[in-house]
Parts: C-alpha cells; sequence; structure tokens
C-alpha cells in the first residue's frame, strides 16, 4: 500500500500576523524566490486592508519594505524564529513551517548621557 504523502509535495505553511486571530496559508511552491513572496505578502495584508500602507504601489518590492512597520520571520521545524533571506531560496522552503509577521517596535535613544 502506497503512502498518500508525497515527501516532493511542499504543503503550504501558515502566515501569523501578529495580534490577528485568524491566519493565512501560502504555498512556497508558487513563488520562485523571496521578491516574490514579499509581493504576495504584501497583496495579502496591505491590499486587504489589514496593514495600512505609506508607500506608492509602484515601488520594487523586497522583504524589508513590503510590509512597512513589519519584520518578516519564519519558524523553521525546529520552532526556532529567524529572519526570512537568512537561507537561500530553496533551503527556506524546505524547512519553513510558519512565517511570522511581527510589528517593529520603535527603539528609544532615551537614557543616560555620557559625560566628557
Amino acid at each position: 500500500m502506497k503512502s498518500s504523502a508525497d515527501p516532493s509535495v511542499i504543503p503550504a505553511v501558515t502566515v501569523v500576523l501578529e495580534g490577528r486571530s485568524i491566519c493565512q496559508r501560502i504555498s512556497l511552491e508558487k513563488h520562485g524566490n523571496y521578491r516574490s513572496l514579499a509581493k504576495a505578502l504584501r497583496q495579502m495584508f496591505i491590499d486587504s486592508g489589514d496593514i495600512e500602507s505609506c508607500c506608492s504601489s509602484s515601488l520594487d518590492f523586497d522583504l524589508s519594505n513590503a510590509l512597512p512597520g513589519y519584520l518578516i520571520a519564519y519558524q523553521d521545524m525546529e520552532n526556532d524564529l529567524l529572519l526570512v533571506g537568512d537561507l537561500n531560496w530553496k533551503d527556506f522552503v524546505k524547512v519553513a513551517k510558519r512565517i511570522r509577521i511581527l510589528p517593529v517596535k520603535p527603539t528609544s535613544r532615551k537614557g543616560k548621557t555620557e559625560n566628557i
């Protein structure tokens, strides 16, 4: 009896926008590179109105500007949280099990000042 699970078929991964209770799914196989993924994530969240856009829609999107104010990370098979783009595309597709979109918290430069 053959197993119905084909190891060459990569399942869709869950996309979690921090603060939202409903997740989306995306098939990484349908994208050939990070730029295509960035464009798809932008369409999924900005064009749907989940995230407000401050940028022109004519920009050439990549992972750094696809979702302004958010960082795109992923969980691998060991549940480690890593930055999307750290691996080459083919390795990323193999190990990513969840994409997490996290708000970037502004850093505060307030604090102690040095006396010279």
